[in-house]
């Protein structure tokens, strides 16, 4: 029996037979093929690379965030140090702080480096450190990495071509680090601030990746940093003021002998202190404190101890009178304003004190037999009342007592309420050893040491002792930079009575 035909269809020719199914051809023996898994494709690939990029700009918005938090130049410096050193693998380094313009201010800062180490680096000429040259604008000055050429490598050139002092090797291998890593610090506002330098252990350099990541960090940290370093000059050029229109020396007067310390908040206050020779061998003794903070509460409270001065000499014998005149003034000159003010009238040869104050913290009597707080009246501030007047008090110093005179600065830097902030000072008075009772600097310094906090910035060593043993009324502008915003002004002044 024959097969059937198949029916004809449009475009198909059905005597054209169909291929019958047949298996796969085995393909040649070749290598064998890795698992699927085991070759990363594109997209993991890709993951792997954005994953690295949201970490590094994770670790990037960590380190400026703290960076941002750090209140002045000094920490600052020190925390760019920090950060630097942790993106580049370093584990010591330094930044020299050298601004263009010249106007400073010029400080060296090390990481894992002590005084001396700094010194011994120092010691090195510019010209053979890669941050040198970036500081001292040279043609070469790109930065980057140093590797210092090991004893009897058979090479004596460092980077660029530039030969090796012997004096950086000799110091190298004293420090023990044989590599560094320097990057300029640019500002575009201010230019040049100077150079950051990371030293290696051993003979290395960062990788690309930690350049990268080094390099977006400095960009803007110095912006950073050029701001820090404006608002110091600022902090700078103000307490420079303040401490301008405050005395220069105080004055020697037979009978009693003065030291004074006064110390400026960063925002800089209105607190001051004078010590004027008055007729007839008596001494006028003033302190206050003006309402406010900055360059404003600066030129009040000189205007202010300058009227003072004035009503001292015209009729300083009344206390009283004094400071009603003042009070006049200041509410007739500036009627937003208020301040506290305690003046003193003494006669050394006599050991007698007629004193007033408005509003201000009593003086403290120290002596080997008594230490007790002046029993004044209570009365409103300077400028709060239609018109002030309040007694006086007299008192009478023996032999080889002082008379101390601060503003409540001393009390509220102290971080304790005012009624503990009392104790501990007049605790503090008590405890001033017998050896130094007769120099009133050493009864500040003694009261300052042991009523402030251990890192309070007014712990700066104080300044050296005017002639006749008066003591000048300045502190190291470094102890301008405090660690907490508002920080008051601390003024003390210390009459001994012979």
């Amino acid at each position: 029996m024959s097969a059937p035909h198949l029916p004809k269809v449009a475009g198909m020719d059905p005597a054209v037979t169909a291929v019958p199914q047949t298996a796969a051809p085995t393909p040649a023996r070749t290598a064998p093929t890795p698992h699927p898994a085991a070759v990363p494709g594109p997209s993991t690939l890709i993951q792997d690379r954005l994953a690295g990029m949201v970490s590094d700009l994770t670790t990037l918005h960590e380190l400026t965030e703290r960076l941002t938090r750090a209140r002045d130049l000094d920490a600052s410096l020190h925390e760019f140090l920090r950060a630097g050193a942790a993106l580049v693998g370093a584990r010591r380094g330094l930044i020299v702080l050298e601004p263009s313009d010249g106007l400073g201010p010029t400080t060296t800062v090390g990481l894992g480096l002590g005084r001396a180490d700094l010194g011994h680096i120092e010691t090195v000429p510019r010209t053979a450190t890669s941050y040198g040259r970036i500081l001292d604008g040279l043609p070469d000055a790109r930065g980057g990495s140093d590797v210092l050429p090991e004893p009897g490598a058979g090479t004596e050139s460092g980077p660029y071509g530039i030969p090796v002092d012997p004096r950086h090797r000799e110091v190298a291998a004293r420090l023990g680090y044989a590599a560094s890593y320097a990057l300029p610090l640019t500002a575009e506002a201010t230019g040049r601030l100077g150079a950051a330098v990371w030293l290696y252990d051993e003979q290395a350099e960062p990788s690309d990746r930690q350049r990268d990541l080094a390099g977006l960090y400095v960009r803007h940290a110095a912006e950073h940093l050029a701001r820090m370093l404006e608002v110091e000059r600022s902090r700078s050029r103000l307490a420079t003021v303040a401490e301008e229109l405050l005395p220069s020396r105080l004055p020697r007067i037979p009978g009693v002998r003065l030291a004074a310390r006064h110390h400026t908040g960063p925002l800089g206050g209105g607190d001051w202190y004078d010590a004027l020779p008055l007729p007839e061998g008596a001494l006028g003794l003033a302190v206050g404190s003006v309402t406010g903070a900055g360059p404003s509460a600066v030129a009040a409270m000189g205007r202010l101890r300058a009227s003072l001065r004035a009503y001292a000499v015209m009729e300083g014998e009344d206390p009283v009178a004094v400071l009603s005149d003042l009070e006049l003034l200041l509410r007739l000159t500036e009627p937003a304003r208020c301040a506290t003010a305690l003046f003193a009238y003494a006669e050394p040869g006599q050991r007698k004190i007629i004193l007033a104050g408005a509003g201000h913290a009593p003086p403290l009597l120290i002596g080997d037999h008594r230490t007790e707080y002046v029993e004044t009246t209570l009365s409103a501030p300077l400028g709060m009342l239609s018109c002030w007047e309040a007694p006086s008090v007299e008192i009478e110093p023996a032999p080889g007592e002082t008379v101390l005179l601060y503003t409540d600065g001393l009390l509220r830097r102290t971080g304790d309420p005012m009624d503990r902030a009392y104790a501990r000072l007049h605790a503090a008075a008590a405890g001033v050893p017998r050896a130094v009772r007769d120099d009133p600097a050493a009864v500040c310094d003694h009261i300052l040491r042991t009523v402030l906090p251990a890192d309070d910035p007014a712990l700066a060593p104080a300044a050296p002792a005017g002639p006749a043993g008066a003591t000048t009324a300045s502190a190291a502008t470094a102890a301008m930079a405090a660690t907490e915003d508002g920080v008051e002004d601390i003024v003390l002044l210390a009459a001994r009575f012979d």
